[in-house]
């Protein structure tokens, strides 16, 4: 595989430089470019971060003296130097949706860790696990652009991490027909830490701003399908979903309960999550966890703490499966939230789109 350059829009901010310490040593990606506002740009990116370092490990040697360049008025310039960009910026939605198409008109694929495209019905949004095939949709996004190499891809949000990776290898077999999920979310999902968000020491927020919307449709399109020149979501099954912010630094969890069409045996799922693998597996992506579900028999696991770096963070942990009274079945979920969950599973998209050939 080719080194292919790669620009970091949006870098000084915590998913930001979680890609950043993700392209040191990428046997794929070379980090080339990082863009933020323009009250970092002009500085070397050590001291455009220097006071707001969030990562437990320091700046990769490679990105300290990069310089910072401006995210929206150096498109032209970051699109010539590099092969496609990362793009986590902190902006809103409808400015998002414009820059990111800017840089796609540039010839410059975008693999966005924003939620501003999710909605955009030729926008592929994608778990390289569970619907590869929707990456086919880019060609008729391309021609809606109107460019050659230029588009925009799209992951999920964080929390769907956390338990619709284990509801997926059940629906074909089983028909997964209702599901109910509590979210319990680290404060890394809202770009803070300990030192940043006092108010949440002894104390847990029941509110999320958006984040139960996106937890009961978000995954109806990634199991959907295409129809000509968009993805038409999926109509089932029905999800409902409460969304707690939790004083934990990083990993989140969710309480699943779900119902099935065709009720399987506790061995029959434990069999379908234990033998379950997707294209990261079978292509050996640089970032995908060997094993992509991970069931713990353990009743006090999995927990943030203990389990969330799992294959390098990249994998679901899963425990606590058993009958329900008034579902099937309810089981407890664990996924790193900045890793799988934000900058991980983007850069095993990438992973997958330079597989294919998206970026040549």
């Amino acid at each position: 595989m080719k080194k292919y350059k790669v620009g970091i829009i949006g870098g000084t901010g915590m998913v930001g430089q979680r890609f950043v310490t993700l392209m040191e040593n990428h046997p794929w990606f070379q980090l080339t470019a990082i863009a933020a506002s323009p009250r970092s740009a002009g500085q070397r990116y050590e001291d455009a971060v220097a006071n707001r370092w969030a990562m437990k490990t320091p700046i990769p040697a490679e990105a300290k003296d990069i310089v910072v360049m401006d995210a929206a008025a150096d498109v032209e310039k970051i699109a010539g130097m590099v092969d496609f960009v990362f793009c986590a910026v902190d902006m809103k939605k409808d400015e998002i949706r414009a820059l990111e198409e800017r840089y796609a008109k540039a010839e410059c694929p975008v693999v966005s860790n924003n939620s501003a495209h999710r909605w955009t019905d030729d926008v592929p949004m994608v778990v390289p696990e569970m619907n590869p095939e929707h990456l086919e949709v880019i060609a008729a996004q391309r021609k809606r652009l109107g460019t050659k190499r230029g588009f925009i891809a799209v992951k999920s949000n964080c929390s769907l991490q956390s338990y619709v990776p284990a509801l997926h290898p059940l629906m074909k077999d089983y028909g997964v027909t209702k599901c109910l999920v509590c979210t319990y979310q680290a404060i890394s999902g809202a770009g803070k830490t300990f030192e940043t968000f006092p108010d949440i020491l002894d104390n847990v927020i029941p509110y999320i701003g958006g984040e139960e919307e996106k937890s009961e449709q978000e995954p109806l399109k990634l199991w959907g399908h295409i129809d000509g020149d968009k993805i038409v979501p999926a109509t089932a099954p029905s999800i409902t979903a409460q969304c707690l912010r939790v004083p934990v630094s990083d990993g989140h969890m969710g309480a699943v309960f779900v119902s099935f069409d065709k009720k399987p045996t506790k061995e029959e799922i434990l069999k379908t999550w234990k033998e379950f693998h997707g294209p990261a597996q079978d292509l050996d992506l640089p970032s995908a966890p060997k094993q992509f579900l991970h069931y713990f028999e353990e009743d006090d696991r999995p927990q943030p703490k203990l389990d969330r770096n799992t294959e390098h963070g990249m994998a679901v942990c899963i425990g606590r499966l058993r009958e329900d009274t008034l579902f099937d079945y309810k089981f407890a979920c664990m996924s790193h939230n900045t890793l799988r969950g934000a900058a991980g599973g983007a850069v095993l998209l990438a992973e997958l789109l330079a597989a294919k050939g998206y970026f040549d």
